[in-house]
């Protein structure tokens, strides 16, 4: 039974009913993907999780039988299939997964964060591609998933982090929680200016690109100290001119980030918020079920963190 979904940038693409979305989503559908609820009925043979249990879901079922998923590494699986988008999701009462796609929670969790679990993992996947303890960490895209990025390579140790992004409630998001030494606008502030101030004589050690913006990206690349490393999250709605040279000479490493992996990114995840990591500041707004279609239109204005639906009550 549903109890709170969270509203994902996939969903407003949907909604909008683009090119990628007409490509990707056979209607009738259910969309939602960003689930908590609590387990009212189980299958035959479940004994993973019991009626009564507070879950969230994994959004990617994979088909168990590739070299991938029999080789313990199913995020990589080229079988997948969507929640709420290849199949029934989340934006109703109730909602249909097989028991290997849920995450108990064990512990006490505010269902507000639990419903933000996959937007999480996919920030935890980004930050922890590669080393940040001591390194600079530079962030392109101030959304969610950025922020939460942000907070948790701050978690791990990072020295400096910078965001960028060009929305200012965003931006001072980010500085409110103190996941970031600096937060940039790019149209009024010069990355390189910042860099200078921060004593950074070489560039970034490690990039995290959450926008999916051409400029942003092609920032980032300039920007990276020699042997850098970059993983990329956000999905460009076009195609993007990459520099390759600037790639070659400075000998960075590029690293495309899809999802979480299947379970260790979930585990970190717990781990993460049982040890402090407080990413409950990213939700800014919440709305009853019953009012989906404001909540939506907050989601798509950008003034916003994070959005999330309440199952339990109406308007």
């Amino acid at each position: 039974r549903v109890l709170r979904t969270g509203i994902c940038g996939t969903d407003l693409h949907v909604r909008s009913w683009d090119a990628w979305a007409q490509g990707a989503v056979r209607t009738p559908v259910t969309l939602g993907h960003e689930i908590t609820g609590r387990v009212e009925e189980i299958g035959t043979g479940v004994d993973t999780v019991d009626v009564g249990d507070l879950v969230s879901v994994e959004g990617h079922i994979v088909c168990g039988r590739c070299r991938w998923c029999l080789g313990g590494r199913r995020q990589l699986c080229p079988n997948t299939v969507s929640v709420g988008i290849d199949r029934d999701g989340g934006f109703a009462e109730v909602v249909v997964v097989p028991a290997t796609n849920v995450w108990r929670h064990p512990k006490p969790i505010d269902p507000d964060v639990a419903a933000i679990f996959d937007p999480f993992g996919n920030a935890v996947h980004s930050a922890l591609a590669f080393e940040v303890l001591g390194e600079d960490v530079l962030v392109t895209g101030a959304g969610p998933i950025g922020i939460m990025a942000a907070s948790v390579a701050r978690h791990a140790g990072a020295r400096n982090i910078v965001i960028t992004d060009l929305s200012p409630e965003r931006l001072a998001l980010a500085e409110s929680m103190g996941a970031v030494t600096r937060a940039i606008d790019v149209r009024s502030a010069n990355l390189r200016d910042v860099m200078a101030e921060l004593g950074m004589v070489e560039g970034f050690d490690v990039g995290l690109e959450m926008s999916g913006a051409a400029p942003a990206l092609q920032s980032m690349i300039s920007s990276m100290a020699h042997g850098g490393k970059i993983a990329l999250l956000g999905l460009p709605s076009a195609s993007v001119e990459f520099q390759w040279d600037r790639v070659i000479r400075s000998m960075l490493t590029v690293k495309g980030i899809f999802g979480r992996e299947m379970f260790e990114t979930w585990y970190a995840m717990s781990v993460l918020v049982g040890a402090g990591l407080d990413i409950s500041p990213v939700i800014t707004h919440r709305f009853p079920y019953t009012d989906f279609d404001e909540a939506f239109d907050t989601a798509a204005s950008g003034h916003c963190g994070k959005v999330v639906l309440d199952w339990e009550v109406a308007s």
